[in-house]
């Protein structure tokens, strides 16, 4: 499988239904749950004896960075969005959580269920999100709770992106330098799965 790589006698223990775009990597000691999606230029890499775990139906979005330190693993629950850019360092997060364009979480530090982490928001070390919290800044506050509708939106956006994935298993292809000829006159593409 393109972008999945053994480090030593550590094995990424991805599930069948998982989705990785080709230029992601996921190293090393790593649990993809079921329809996890890994996409473009992410990093997943488990160098240390505590795994990083990916619950279902979690998407980890373009450039993103997951690792963890000696004696602090990294435990994302089902159903989170992880945002384009986003670092997350040896913390845990809740399900059905969004964590916001280029945030960075740190180790030791909990996010609750049904939390938002806004975009560029630095949650440092040691730090706990109660469940449902909206947290903006650098470093992150808690700016209010979010409602039931609000909580119920962040799993449509774990649905929305497992079946991007399904879509992106059956359409997407290399294209090479045979591939030239198809291209001229083409338009815009507008899937209608999406």
């Amino acid at each position: 499988m393109k972008g999945v790589y053994t480090l030593a006698n550590c094995v990424p223990q991805i599930a069948a239904s998982c989705w990785i775009a080709p230029n992601a990597a996921v190293v090393g000691n790593v649990i993809l749950e079921e329809n996890c999606s890994v996409w473009f230029s992410a990093t997943i890499r488990g160098d240390n004896k505590e795994p990083i775990t990916v619950g279902p139906r979690t998407n980890i979005q373009d450039n993103a960075v997951l690792h963890a330190d000696a004696g602090v693993p990294l435990t994302i629950g089902s159903d989170v969005t992880i945002g384009h850019q986003a670092m997350l360092h040896g913390c845990t997060i809740g399900d059905y959580s969004l964590v916001g364009i280029g945030a960075t979480i740190l180790n030791k530090s909990t996010i609750g269920k049904g939390c938002i982490i806004g975009a560029h928001c630095l949650i440092p070390e040691n730090k706990i999100i109660p469940d449902n919290s909206l947290v903006v800044g650098s470093p992150g506050k808690v700016v209010r709770q979010l409602t039931e509708e609000q909580v119920e939106a962040l799993k449509g956006s774990a649905d929305h992106y497992v079946k991007n994935a399904d879509w992106f298993k059956e359409a997407l292809k290399a294209m090479d330098d045979s591939d030239d000829d198809d291209r001229e006159g083409a338009g815009g593409f507008m899937p209608s799965k999406l």
